[in-house]
């Protein structure tokens, strides 16, 4: 077998050792140094054998390292299986996971992997294994994540035209005495906490069903919390029922924590204790001079970022618990709303909102 001349003389056989010094494998170092000696005059069956090779091997590496240099000689990567979806055809399904499945035609309320089998089956034509799905929509970006509440009557339009006219809400509603003061946005709600209770995720083997405890008793309390993201601050109180009075309560002591000299503007569901903007404030309840009250449009608890504390307070501290008897709720939600603010940096990560920034 006649061999194959090497007719790259951009490297000498001395530049090819000292380049497999650095080469980046023991297998690339090994077909410069065979090249080496091919070019010292050795014998083309032994260079291949002191480089671990035999002479056809060391042939295509000959042919590899006239047509790319030394480059030529390293491992390329495997190009695998062809991937089973287009392109296209994975944006068809990215799309369809984001609309999420229709329970009258799909049978389902949310995807699993093998609902989504049987929709790329009857869409592309292509059978793959539930856990090819999943590296699919792992190359998408998608993650099993909590969902957040919506309200069946939810307006996007509603909640929509609101963000976008909050600083205008805000300049109408700004009492004329607080316009030349600085202005506070803070977020106001409450949460029942009870001996009933909240189960959350656990970390578990796999193919387990772990169990958490959960009570059956029916005592309760309420937690009022608000929150100030600009400021880091907070004011909460616990408290046995809902009702006007609460509430007044309630918003006194938001009152003390807004800033010296600063007004609030306090955004707040509709409830009845609390009144709307469309009826007259519940009779007995008391607000302060300091604050003045926004109320968010009906059905639309997703615009109160109070709803994501609960939720955040719930799996962190309220969760698979059993609470002996009233004065242990009234401690554990005080010892969970004390975790909560006596970290500001938590306070505004939770409760910032791009769409309440007011520059009057």
């Amino acid at each position: 077998m006649a061999g194959i001349a090497i007719t790259r003389t951009d490297l000498t056989a001395e530049e090819l050792r000292s380049a497999s010094a650095t080469a980046p494998s023991i297998l690339a170092a090994r077909r410069m140094l065979a090249l080496a000696l091919v070019l010292d005059g050795a014998d083309r069956t032994g260079a291949a054998r002191s480089c671990g090779m035999d002479r056809q091997t060391l042939r295509d590496w000959v042919h590899r390292y006239n047509a790319e240099g030394l480059a030529g000689l390293n491992d390329r990567k495997a190009p695998g299986r062809a991937a089973k979806l287009t392109p296209e055809q994975k944006q068809q399904l990215a799309a369809l996971v984001e609309a999420g499945p229709d329970f009258d035609k799909d049978g389902v309320v949310r995807w699993r992997r093998v609902d989504l089998q049987a929709r790329i089956k009857e869409l592309f034509g292509v059978e793959m294994h539930e856990r090819t799905v999943g590296k699919h929509l792992a190359e998408l970006g998608f993650v099993r994540l909590s969902v957040r509440p919506q309200h069946p009557k939810a307006s996007d339009e509603t909640q929509d035209a609101f963000k976008k006219g909050f600083a205008a809400r805000v300049a109408e509603i700004l009492p004329d005495p607080a316009r030349a003061k600085p202005l506070e946005i803070w977020f106001q709600d409450e949460a029942r906490v009870g001996q009933q209770g909240t189960l959350t995720r656990v970390w578990a083997r796999k193919g387990t069903r772990p169990r958490a405890p959960r009570d059956q008793r029916y005592k309760w309390t309420y937690l009022f919390g608000a929150a100030c993201p600009a400021r880091g601050t907070s004011a909460a109180l616990v408290l046995p029922t809902v009702n006007t009075q609460m509430m007044s309560l309630h918003l006194a002591e938001i009152s003390k924590q807004v800033a010296p000299g600063s007004h609030a503007i306090l955004v707040l569901d509709g409830a009845g204790y609390h009144g709307t903007a469309k009826t007259r404030r519940p009779r007995g309840l008391v607000v302060p001079d300091n604050i003045t009250l926004m109320h968010l449009p009906a059905s639309s608890p997703e615009l109160n970022p109070m709803e994501v504390v609960w939720q955040y307070l719930r799996q962190n501290k309220l969760a698979n618990r059993v609470f002996r008897d009233y004065r242990q709720i009234v401690d554990a939600c005080c010892d969970a709303w004390n975790f909560f603010a006596d970290n500001p940096g938590l306070v505004t990560s939770i409760t910032a909102r791009d769409w309440a920034q007011v520059k009057l």
